[in-house]
């Protein structure tokens, strides 16, 4: 695979040791918070780790966790509904491989993580975009969706929030109707469902949902489609070295039942995440209201120091974002998204191109909110000197 203009200016800024402002940065564990290291390892020295009895839907004890932490969002979820799995791409292919044969078809929205693409192709599953719209707040083009719907479709995989958009998927009863009458699933991506915004304001990061009345975790309430709910500690934690993920399935008795059975063969297969992180997962989950508190804190800071930035540059302006850690630019369109995203890195700045997700045509930024707050006022500013 060849070397993109962009990789190589990167790589070339960083050989010669010159410093970057990275508005990528989505490595929580990179970013300057504070960790509770004593905590969190202490947790790792739990003595039934050194026995191995293995379940292929993990220890009971970690998936009582994981009900506990639903329940904290309205949902009742059962032990019985949950399998543990190392992270949430792992969790992506379990369900793949459960709904699909080879060639058979997944939709899911664009803009969104390039990563889908990478997976699907590994169990050799076709992804298929169905566009989101942008009017003064992001949509699910429903009527585009089910044009793309064809004998090989075997589910319709949504983000929610969005990565990068960050906006809620509000037409869930519309996507199980479809899911219903289609036989199709609904795969449902939460890890950033903790990290709702206040509407579109950065002066408040949010809770729980009623503090917004945004529409909350999939789990809860009913399940007219066959649904699978992924999420982890990648996010929720901000722990993605810790490995520890899971999906849970919900939906009619029947079709629920038969894929939970399915799912156990395969989870049995791979028997994946190890015993101490397992152990560890309850401590994990019920102190992680801390490190929640610090990302909700810096990305209320950096959102409100970008709209700083561009009441200064009028010609550069950002999309509504409601959740997540994400912050879409739309600049004016005077050279490709790579050449400008190339000529950032040459002025010391680094950030997504609109491509990288997906976004169609020219014009598209993409800028992470995790960075520490005055690199990340300086990058924007340069980004927005730069573009606009």
């Amino acid at each position: 695979m060849r070397e993109t203009r962009l990789a190589l200016a990167l790589r070339e800024r960083r050989e010669r040791g010159l410093p970057i402002l990275d508005l990528t940065a989505s490595n929580p564990t990179k970013c300057g918070f504070g960790y509770d290291d004593a905590g969190i390892l202490a947790a790792l020295a739990d003595r039934r780790a050194m026995t191995y009895d293995p379940d292929p839907r993990g220890m009971r004890s970690a998936r009582e966790a994981v009900c506990r932490y639903y329940a904290e969002r309205g949902a009742e979820v059962e032990p019985e509904q949950v399998f543990l799995t190392t992270s949430t791409s792992e969790a992506y292919s379990w369900v793949f491989r459960l709904l699909c044969d080879g060639g058979d078809e997944v939709l899911i929205a664009q803009p969104s993580y390039p990563l889908f693409d990478f997976l699907a192709q590994l169990d050799d599953v076709r992804l298929l975009p169905y566009p989101l719209l942008y009017h003064d707040g992001w949509q699910i083009d429903l009527e585009g969706l089910k044009q793309r719907i064809t004998p090989r479709t075997r589910a319709i995989a949504v983000v929610h929030p969005n990565n990068p958009t960050g906006h809620w998927t509000r037409e869930r009863a519309e996507l199980e109707e479809i899911c219903a009458e289609r036989g199709l699933a609904l795969v449902v991506d939460e890890v950033f469902l903790d990290y709702a915004m206040e509407g579109d304001s950065a002066s408040h990061i949010c809770q729980n949902r009623a503090d917004v009345g945004h529409p909350g975790s999939f789990a809860a309430g009913e399940h007219p489609a066959l649904t699978f709910v992924l999420s982890g500690i990648s996010k929720i934690a901000a722990l993605p070295q810790m490995k520890a993920a899971w999906v849970a399935v919900f939906g009619p008795e029947r079709e629920r039942a038969e894929a939970l059975e399915r799912l156990e063969v395969i989870a049995d297969t791979f028997l994946s995440m190890n015993a101490p992180v397992q152990c560890a997962l309850p401590a994990w989950l019920e102190g992680a209201g801390a490190m929640r508190e610090q990302i909700r804190a810096r990305t209320a800071a950096n959102l409100g120091a970008l709209d700083e930035v561009l009441a200064r540059h009028p010609a550069v302006s950002r999309l509504k974002v409601e959740a997540g850690w994400y912050a879409v630019l739309r600049v004016p369109a005077l050279m490709s998204d790579e050449e400008l995203a190339v000529r950032l890195v040459e002025r010391g700045v680094s950030v997504h191109p609109g491509y990288f997700f997906g976004f169609g045509g020219d014009g598209w930024v993409v800028v992470s909110l995790l960075a520490a707050e005055e690199e990340f006022r300086r990058g924007v500013e340069v980004v927005c000197e730069l573009a606009g």
